[in-house]
């Protein structure tokens, strides 16, 4: 069993309007069941996500987290107008964003974009994928998936790593729930990330600096599925959410 990674290379830079999917296809012939993994920041600079730093007028939210921070107040107000929960405000702010995902600053980045700007992501990850999904499918012909994926770094340990923020056209998690492991005993709780798993694998491919490269074709695993998903799947239901019970505890007992 064996699958491949394939960067798409000479992607050029991404504006406003600009076609996603048939620049993808110009510069690979897509195959059934490829799964094509796009980095949110040429998504949302196609959506027209930007927007100047100078513009943004932070409210008084912002400006009392700036004064506790010593951070710029516009780009909190960037990251609060993204965001529906602010659990850690300092070192870093760690939010739920309007899409559900949680994450550091609502996923609003300063890299990888001109000087002065903000890049914001893509407001509704889930609907991009299906999107840039259902016209690649109408181009190559071909039953396709969509990841969009944005790097995040892990509560207990050192440095980010890929991880799907929207999906189209696969299941972002398989249950193993039922089966058995090697020895016949019943697996009670044990459930894959895959959509994750396979961001993460893209993602060193990708790269983060300068030469990155923004999409990457998965070839070889078959996870395709006709049905609706989301990446909603992944995230935990509040109630059994402990550690956003927990932030939640030290943020009122400040």
């Amino acid at each position: 069993m064996k699958f491949e990674a394939i960067a798409v290379e000479k992607i050029p830079l991404i504006h406003k309007g600009d076609d996603l999917p048939s620049i993808i296809c110009e510069r690979i012939e897509l195959q059934d069941r490829d799964i094509i993994v796009i980095a949110s920041t040429i998504v949302a600079k196609a959506e027209g996500e930007i927007f100047k730093l100078e513009d943004i007028a932070p409210g008084e939210q912002a400006l009392e987290i700036a004064a506790r921070t010593g951070k710029d107040a516009r780009f909190i107000q960037a990251v609060l107008s993204r965001s529906r929960e602010v659990f850690v405000e300092s070192p870093f702010m760690l939010v739920t964003t309007l899409a559900g995902h949680t994450c550091v600053n609502a996923g609003v980045d300063e890299s990888n974009i001109e000087h002065g700007f903000l890049l914001y992501p893509p407001e509704n990850p889930d609907a991009s994928a299906s999107k840039i999904g259902r016209e690649l499918e109408k181009i190559s012909g071909k039953k396709l998936s969509v990841i969009v994926t944005d790097t995040n770094g892990r509560a207990f340990k050192i440095g980010q790593t890929g991880v799907a923020i929207g999906i189209y056209k696969i299941k972002p998690i398989k249950r193993w729930i039922g089966e058995k492991d090697l020895f016949g005993k019943l697996l009670e709780i044990t459930e894959q990330a895959i959509a994750d798993e396979i961001s993460g694998a893209a993602n060193l491919l990708m790269g983060e600096g300068a030469g990155g490269v923004p999409v990457v074709i998965i070839r070889g695993l078959d996870y395709y599925y006709e049905g609706n998903a989301s990446i909603k799947e992944t995230y935990r239901p509040e109630d059994m959410d402990v550690i956003k019970k927990g932030l939640r505890c030290l943020r009122n007992k400040k």
